[in-house]
């Protein structure tokens, strides 16, 4: 129960940032469309967002908590030490990293970012200027995310998980004022660019307060490579790769689908709502996970890392399979209702339905890898995740290059899925295989009642979605779009829980009988 408040707590900040995201990004359609705009932004946002996930959360936050949980278990001056020690090289590698990006910035946007943006239009230049505009925002949301890792070391969850909504309310500020005076939409993109600026800036102060009241302050010192740093650089160096796997698909993929107009915007918009239930339920299990499994590592309690490992993967299957069933079954009026307005038309909403439906089949790989990771995380080994990331990478590029000339966007989510698959399989069996995981067969025996649950719920979505055609429709009212997908989305979650308690009290029930029986 003690973990599952931890999850809550998470999940409730995380799915408030989430909620606002979904306002951004109604009015980022409305404004903006799946037009030139549209694209410019993505991709220039995608790029700084891409090595905050690989330097910050991906590398650093992976291979930081349990060398700093080690560190906070034995003495609290040695722990400060130690995050003064980073802190002060990562500020100044990513202040290096920042200048060499910004002198590059035209030949990266030509050869990485966006290549299908032709060099000399609009486009390509606005591009341009927008990801430089943007890219230090990388230093302060990595600062942010180191300071966040040493805030759930210290079983501090909160401040972590509603920071990011600040980034969302700057910009729904911004839109709803270009909305109001009718900006001109290549003003909007710059508008936002600088928004997202200073919305780092006050998520770094908002993570620092929190960090300073819980009685650790940092300072800043010359740089040194000690003893504790180069530990820290050899563990984050294959966390590099595999913390950040999802961000370099998605960076590979706004790479390939930047030579479509449209396809860029529409992989951002399908993007936005799968990563609904992926923060919320993957976010909170992977943010709560790694500090208490390192936490039981470290005092030996094996039995209570193996029951954390599997109350995690349960919990994100449990909450992950009806939302993929749902999103295979009602995605087109979910994004005809939150998107189709403005400048997002008709044409766009069957292109993003289309892909996030696919989207929806790979949901459960990328919460369990969540899920799978901070395990061998917890036990300092980041070079295994790093093997199978590398292969789902390969995955991932073979497929898009393949699809994307036969099937547009929806190929490059089929690749992607695949590559989440792909990783998550080869996850679950290393660890089984190692005995990290003794307590797995209860799970094998319960994900029958999870599939079965959804698709008896995903049937009575279809069947209801086929007589529900006038109020899901664009020529219903707006009220009646909503009470309609309200009505169906509740029904869908009792039905699912109703189902998940019946099946698996019959299962208990098999299982005493089989037991006095023997």
């Amino acid at each position: 129960m003690n973990v599952a408040k931890k999850f809550a707590t998470v999940a409730l900040g995380t799915m408030i940032s989430r909620l606002f995201g979904f306002i951004r990004e109604m009015l980022m359609a409305m404004a903006l469309g799946t037009g030139p705009v549209a694209d410019v932004f993505n991709a220039a946002f995608r790029f700084p967002n891409t090595f905050r996930r690989l330097f910050a959360e991906g590398a650093f936050s992976s291979a930081f908590t349990p060398l700093f949980a080690g560190k906070i278990e034995k003495d609290t001056d040695s722990a400060r030490q130690f995050s003064d020690e980073v802190c002060s090289v990562l500020f100044f590698s990513l202040l290096f990293l920042t200048v060499i990006i910004e002198f590059f910035m035209p030949f990266l946007v030509t050869h990485v970012i966006a290549p299908g943006f032709v060099e000399g239009t609009r486009k390509f230049e606005e591009t341009v200027r927008l990801t430089a505009i943007m890219f230090p925002y990388l230093t302060c949301m990595s600062l942010a995310a180191m300071m966040g890792s040493i805030l759930t070391t210290l079983h501090r969850y909160f401040a972590v998980a509603v920071a990011p909504v600040f980034l969302n309310i700057i910009l729904i500020g911004i839109l709803a004022y270009a909305w109001f005076f009718k900006l001109d939409t290549w003003h909007v993109g710059r508008f936002l660019a600088w928004g997202v600026m200073i919305a780092g800036i006050i998520q770094l102060l908002l993570v620092w307060i929190a960090l300073h009241k819980a009685g650790i302050k940092i300072s800043l010192a010359f740089p040194r490579f000690t003893r504790n740093v180069r530990r820290l650089l050899i563990l984050a160096l294959p966390a590099i790769i595999t913390g950040g796997i999802t961000q370099v698909n998605l960076l590979i993929n706004t790479n390939i689908a930047s030579a479509e107009a449209g396809a860029v915007s529409s992989l951002a918009y399908a993007d936005r709502l799968y990563q609904l239930p992926l923060g919320i339920v993957g976010i909170a299990v992977s943010s709560v996970l790694l500090p208490e499994l390192a936490c039981a590592l470290r005092i030996g309690n094996l039995a209570e890392a193996d029951i954390l490992q599997s109350r995690s993967v349960e919990f994100v299957l449990l909450l992950s399979v009806p939302a993929a069933a749902a999103f295979l079954v009602i995605s087109e009026p979910i994004v005809r209702l939150l998107f189709e307005y403005g400048q997002f038309n008709r044409q766009s909403t069957m292109i993003v339905s289309s892909i996030l439906s696919v989207y929806g089949l790979g949901l459960p790989a990328f919460v369990l890898i969540k899920a799978l990771i901070p395990t061998f995380f917890a036990r300092e080994d980041t070079l295994t995740p790093m093997v199978f990331a590398t292969i789902s990478v390969f995955v991932n590029i073979s497929l898009a290059l393949m699809l994307f000339p036969h099937h547009s966007a929806k190929g490059i989510a089929i690749a992607e899925i695949t590559a989440g698959w792909t990783n998550a399989i080869l996850l679950f069996i290393t660890l089984i295989w190692r005995a990290h995981w003794k307590s797995y067969q209860m799970l094998l025996k319960r994900i029958p009642a999870f599939l079965a649950s959804a698709a008896v719920m995903a049937a009575v979505l279809s069947l209801a979605k086929e007589h529900l055609t006038y109020p899901l429709s664009e020529e219903a009212p707006l009220a009646i779009q909503i009470s309609t997908i309200g009505f169906l989305i509740s029904s869908a979650i009792l039905i699912y829980a109703v189902l998940i308690f019946f099946l698996l009290k019959v299962a208990r029930v098999i299982v005493r009988f089989k037991n006095k029986t023997c």
